[in-house]
């Protein structure tokens, strides 16, 4: 009997008496999704849905810079 604490409230889960890397556990406590990234020794995670591409997220700021830097070369010629 394999049991995990929940990373929101601390509750106890049990995660079933054969536990593999990727299976997804709701803490019947605060209702916390939570993922199990592994499991000797037993190690939760939560569960993230969109997770954020580094490049994306990189070229983001990288066009809000820019944008920022046309807006400053338009007060720069008023």
């Amino acid at each position: 009997m394999a049991v995990a604490f929940c990373l929101d409230c601390g509750h106890g889960i049990y995660v079933g008496s054969r536990p593999v890397e990727g299976q997804q556990v709701t803490c019947s406590h605060c209702g916390t999704k939570l993922e199990i990234i592994s499991v000797e020794p037993l190690e939760l995670d939560w569960v993230y849905l969109n997770p954020v591409d580094v490049e994306e997220e990189w070229d983001w700021q990288w066009r809000e810079d820019e944008d920022w830097k046309e807006e400053e070369r338009e007060q720069l010629t008023l």
